[in-house]
């Protein structure tokens, strides 16, 4: 079948969930490559993947493409949803006889809530979606399908659950998809060098975490990795036909999990001589991480997330303070850069646990830094958590525009003062003489980065104006 792979548009700047594991509207405009989809558009013969938010694509002109298609492949989110649903009801209409099938987080984990919530969506396809929908594309009845949940005489029906994938090396290179269908310079982050690529070298993540979104809806907690070899083939193949892009960025959920394939990765990634980035834990000691930075390592993101051990103890991220400080200093003694991601509003989280997180960030001093508002997506155990004491408030996680807000509140912590935390948070540390050297730094020796951070800072403060509206200041107030 002609399969359409779609990213839907929804809100404005909404980097809405086909690779971004926190879908929201973000304070300064980013976005990840849609690599959930882009693996069947590989595997699919007659396929188009479209990425709408980055590419500026409109609802009205995604239903002009959904025109030409068979099968359409929606990559949902919870904040996007209705927005999703709606968009698939207009597809249905000036195309009928299209097929529609919603994938993503949270179809996998309520189909059936999914499926009643439009006729539009023929069925759902769970977790994992590889295989799901290459199949469908090729022919195979549902009832044939692992891993399905749709309609049969009326009644909704879930077909068994597809074994995670374990040969990570029988899927396609991605970026030959990227080249086809997508155009890099559309993708920033803002902590990443400007094209960048990205793609996995994993999937899973062992840890447990309540907040994560993925491995408790979607990839799992088991590890399964690629051979070094197929690692190796896919980056020299995206030298190839990127010659502009600047940086590799491998998104697993954490590249730096385990200390001997690391090393032996390293070494096969270091006579490529290219810069890259990922994902990595504070776990990772001097010798792991020399060996990155040896191999090419420029940055590394890092959930810190709470300067109370209290607080971490809570989310079971598995880490210390102690840790925190000491993955820090070897960064530093390695001239590795980092991006550090804190988060507002888990369990236990008080007025005083914010003000540890701050000064816990302060004696990091990661170059960069992300302050997220902590989200309950519905099947992870921070959502069973708000669910089973009473604190979840609403069932929207956003504003009218996408921003995300808190649908949850503590008694003696309100949703404005988690969301005027968040705030506080970014002016005091990034309005200290230091960090700000460092971007003017940057924004003096470099025209193009220059440019960037303009548009980051306008980004950033109409998003802070408005939720000072929203929030009166009373975090900084309550103090």
């Amino acid at each position: 079948m002609k399969t359409l792979l779609l990213n839907p548009p929804s809100f404005e700047k909404f980097d809405g969930g086909a690779g971004a594991r926190w879908p929201a509207r973000r304070e300064i405009a980013s976005y990840w490559y849609p690599v959930w989809l882009a693996y069947p558009a590989g595997l699919i013969k007659e396929s188009r993947l479209v990425d709408a938010p980055p590419h500026g694509i409109s609802p009205e002109e995604t239903i002009r493409i959904a025109r030409d298609f068979e099968f359409l492949v929606l990559f949902t989110s919870k904040p996007g949803f209705a927005h999703d649903v709606s968009l698939a009801e207009r597809i249905k209409e000036v195309n009928p006889s299209i097929k529609i099938a919603f994938v993503g987080p949270p179809v996998s984990i309520e189909p059936e809530k999914a499926l009643k919530a439009s006729e539009a969506i023929d069925f759902v396809a769970r977790k994992e979606f590889d295989y799901t929908v290459t199949e469908f594309a090729q022919g195979k009845d549902l009832k044939d399908i692992l891993g399905v949940s749709y309609r049969h005489d009326g009644v909704i029906t879930h077909n068994p659950d597809r074994p995670p994938l374990e040969d990570l090396d029988s899927l396609p290179f991605i970026t030959e998809i990227y080249r086809r269908d997508l155009d890099p310079t559309k993708y920033n982050i803002p902590f990443l060098k400007h094209p960048y690529i990205s793609f996995y070298t994993s999937r899973g993540c062992p840890a447990r975490c309540i907040y994560c979104l993925w491995p408790q809806t979607f990839t799992g907690h088991p590890w399964r990795v690629r051979s070094n070899e197929n690692v190796v083939a896919e980056v020299k193949r995206t030298l190839e036909i990127f010659p502009e892009v600047k940086e590799i960025f491998f998104d697993d959920d954490t590249w730096a999990w385990g200390k001997a394939r690391v090393i032996e990765l390293c070494k096969h990634l270091k006579p490529l001589s290219f810069t890259w980035s990922c994902n990595s834990r504070v776990h990772a000691d001097f010798e792991m991480l020399k060996a990155m930075k040896e191999a090419g390592c420029r940055l590394l993101v890092v959930g810190f997330e709470s300067g109370s051990q209290d607080v971490l103890n809570n989310m079971k991220k598995g880490i210390t303070i102690e840790q925190s400080l000491t993955f820090m200093k070897n960064c530093r003694e390695l001239g590795l850069t980092v991006h550090g991601d804190f988060m507002i509003g888990l369990p236990g989280e008080t007025r005083e646990t914010i003000l540890q997180t701050i000064e816990l960030a302060e004696r990091l001093d990661p170059e960069t830094i992300q302050v997220s508002l902590a989200h309950p997506f519905p099947g992870t155990e921070f959502y069973r958590y708000l669910e089973a004491n009473g604190y979840l408030t609403e069932d929207d996680m956003s504003d009218e525009l996408g921003h995300q807000l808190p649908n949850y509140e503590y008694p003696w912590l309100s949703r404005q003062e988690i969301v005027d935390a968040v705030e506080y948070f970014y002016g005091r540390y990034y309005f200290r003489p230091r960090v700000i050297y460092r971007i003017v730094r940057k924004a003096i020796f470099d025209r193009d980065e220059r440019a960037r951070l303009y548009e980051e800072a306008r980004d950033y403060l109409t998003l802070r104006a408005r939720r000072k509206r929203f929030t009166g200041n009373v975090f900084e107030k309550a103090r």
